[in-house]
């Protein structure tokens, strides 16, 4: 089995159905890469890690809230947001 490397670059690929799809997230941790899934509007999220057995399980969603104070201008008065909550890990 091959361990991840400790820093850099990791590369997730979104499963659904229990296949591989052709959507992959990179980030140095899987919130990252899920974060990144999330954003893209997908709310079950199964990343497997490559170059491991595993499988991090996410669940997903984007939210409208306010652009901060020290937006630019060119940024809408109202954005979306990602948000993701780990409900665990499963091992080939």
């Amino acid at each position: 089995m091959a361990k991840a490397r400790s820093g850099g670059m990791r590369y997730f690929v979104l499963q659904e159905n229990e296949r591989d799809t052709a959507h992959v997230f990179t980030g140095q941790q899987p919130r990252q890469a899920a974060l990144k899934a999330a954003t893209r509007g997908f709310t079950t999220i199964v990343l497997r890690e490559r170059g491991t057995r595993k499988l991090h399980l996410y669940s997903g969603q984007r939210v409208k809230v306010s652009a901060p104070a020290n937006a630019p201008d060119w940024m809408p008065s109202q954005i979306w947001k990602a948000k993701v909550s780990k409900k665990g890990i499963r091992h080939l």
